[in-house]
């Protein structure tokens, strides 16, 4: 019993060969296959593709074959004779990174035209080019000239993930839909060059907003996050917090351990979908125009955020009935039974 896999696998010249001539004694598919320790089912297609009304001829065979395989498969752009490689490689020797160089072919020439291709195709060209000093002069030119590479797409996530994560998914559904109060939404904003942060804190059902004073050394650190998060979260009443939904920022990598301090549930959404913390997101635009982008948010103290958060939250909602925050989180908290302190 022959070991060869049962897929169809191009078929070298030489088989051809034999293939016409074991077909010209009639032997079987069968026969032919053990002859060339092939899968039957590959010999068979061989025949009924290639074959014509006078037989089977590894000439004609081969032809059409390889007829077949260049119209079903779209030319290389970059293929070592073409225009556009001299071209990628005459960037390159200036210096020009793949990503400049398919951001300027992209602007120059519309969708679809065979001047353009993207910057992972430049970086494949390269790194599949056969050892020699044309590859390890375009190495060369990259910024980080590193002898290997993979496409970020195929590699795994470079950034640390966050573990025992609970997902958005698994909330409960009274949480989506703002049936309870205590539910909160937690994120950061970032100050100039990222040296500087202010954590935000939104009440789900109220919109109420309370921003957290973060250290000046190692502002989002995960430690620096739990410590100003956990004192801000404990000035709460215990009824008023339940859960915390966040994106899945590495700040937030010491989770379990808030959750311990504070008894909340910390869930968290998934990557790039803002969507999934909308009165949050909403609330940071608020805060923006107090606290602008491109600017340092360490000269901030926590007396001078819970001015800004009390002026804040004193201001009329719309989706609140034009009620303040504040004056529905006290309504919320009055009517709860097992409560009657306010924060701020």
């Amino acid at each position: 019993m022959h070991s060869s896999p049962s897929h169809y696998q191009q078929l070298q010249p030489e088989e051809r060969v034999t293939i016409a001539s074991l077909t010209q004694q009639n032997h079987s598919v069968r026969a032919i296959a053990r002859q060339l320790r092939r899968s039957p089912a590959t010999i068979s297609r061989e025949l009924r593709r290639n074959a014509c009304s006078f037989g089977y001829g590894s000439a004609r065979a081969q032809c059409q074959s390889s007829q077949r395989r260049c119209s079903g498969r779209p030319a290389i752009k970059l293929h070592p004779e073409s225009v556009l490689l001299a071209l990628v490689i005459h960037l390159l020797r200036l210096r020009w990174s793949p990503e400049q160089i398919a951001l300027t072919l992209a602007r120059l020439y519309p969708q679809g035209h065979e001047y353009r291709v993207s910057h992972e195709s430049i970086y494949n060209c390269i790194y599949a080019m056969p050892v020699g000093e044309l590859r390890k002069e375009l190495i060369a030119t990259l910024r980080h000239a590193h002898n290997k590479r993979l496409p970020r797409s195929k590699c795994k996530d470079r950034r640390g993930q966050i573990p025992d994560m609970l997902s958005i998914h698994v909330r409960p559904p009274e949480i989506e839909d703002r049936q309870f109060p205590g539910h909160w939404e937690g994120d950061l904003i970032k100050g100039e060059g990222n040296a500087s942060a202010v954590g935000t804190l939104v009440e789900r059902t109220s919109r109420l907003v309370m921003l957290v004073k973060l250290p000046e050394f190692r502002p989002a650190s995960a430690a620096n996050v739990l410590q100003a998060f956990t004192d801000k979260l404990l000035g709460i009443a215990q009824p008023m917090r339940l859960s915390m939904t966040y994106d899945q920022g590495r700040e937030m990598a010491m989770h379990k351990k808030l959750s311990e301090q504070t008894g909340i549930a910390v869930y968290f959404c998934d990557p790039h979908s803002p969507w999934q913390r909308g009165s949050n997101e909403n609330m940071n635009g608020l805060v923006r125009q107090y606290l602008p982008k491109g600017t340092d948010l360490s000269i901030y103290s926590q007396e001078q955020l819970d001015a800004i958060a009390d002026e804040i939250n004193n201001r009329p909602r719309k989706g609140l009935g034009v009620r303040s925050p504040l004056a529905v989180y006290r309504e919320l908290l009055i009517n709860n039974p097992q409560h009657s302190t306010l924060i701020h």
